[in-house]
């Protein structure tokens, strides 16, 4: 099962490195927005309030955008492509085939864990480099964990979502249009302490809040002990086990817009 899910991801790999949308969205986006955001709101020795003391605001960007292309890797990219895939029969043909449904699902899932981690390294070393972003070696492997456990819930929400989305071309804007306010209210754009209460009381219901805080925490210099935010990483893996049992009910092997 193990070789031949990796014999699957490496297509999927392939069929990735082919696709110029995707890796725009994916991977080139999350470096655009950290660039615009650090050099535009982070300049001037601004800083931000977080647990312990305060941080440079270009720094505080990072995690943030690191969140955000976990998440456009293992949800917007994985509900665009599976989707486009159900859609032309691609789905339904690998699923007449030997190989079982799990190798075939958890290939993808591998794929997109894989291009979040190549994500987050670049992203890391940008903010090194650039704005001088640092992890604490003793929470190096809190932010891995983190980035982990985020990818591969994301993906279970990723396959939770593609049962409702009839259409490929409707794929890609509808998880935007799900995202970008999100973005908004849970601390990745701008940061919490400037919302309204009521709207980061809402952002705390969501994972991406506490994808993007798990993150800040393995940057904050202030933090203690071995970094690992247990309260948020276990919300974001209840949201990727809710997930995980919706697309066990409801996903389709079969096109849904025919």
């Amino acid at each position: 099962m193990i070789r031949m899910a990796l014999h699957q991801s490496g297509y999927d790999l392939r069929a990735f490195l082919r696709n110029r949308q995707s890796q725009f969205f994916t991977l080139a986006l999350p470096v655009l927005f950290l660039v615009i955001f650090a050099s535009v709101f982070g300049g001037g020795g601004q800083t931000v309030p977080v647990a312990g003391g305060r941080i440079s605001t270009s720094v505080s960007y990072v995690p943030g955008i690191i969140a955000l292309g976990v998440i456009a890797a293992c949800f917007g990219n994985l509900v665009a492509s599976v989707t486009a895939q159900r859609e032309r029969g691609v789905l339904k043909r690998r699923r007449a085939t030997p190989v079982p449904a799990a190798a075939v699902i958890a290939g993808r899932v591998l794929t997109a864990i894989v291009i979040a981690v190549v994500m987050s390294a670049v992203l890391l070393g940008i903010g090194w480099a650039a704005y001088g972003a640092h992890v604490p070696g003793r929470t190096a492997l809190a932010l891995a964990v983190t980035v982990v456990i985020g990818a591969a819930s994301f993906c279970c929400m990723g396959y939770a979502l593609t049962s409702l989305i009839h259409n490929e071309d409707t794929a890609l804007p509808t998880t935007q249009a799900l995202l970008l306010p999100l973005y908004f209210i849970s601390g990745v754009f701008v940061t919490v302490t400037i919302l309204p209460h009521w709207l980061a009381d809402v952002g705390e219901i969501f994972p991406v809040r506490h994808l993007a805080n798990a993150l800040l925490i393995t940057y904050n210099p202030h933090t203690t002990g071995l970094g690992f935010a247990g309260p948020d990483l276990l919300i974001v893996a209840a949201w990727g086990a809710a997930g995980f049992l919706i697309a066990l009910r409801t996903f389709s092997w079969q096109p849904l817009g025919r």
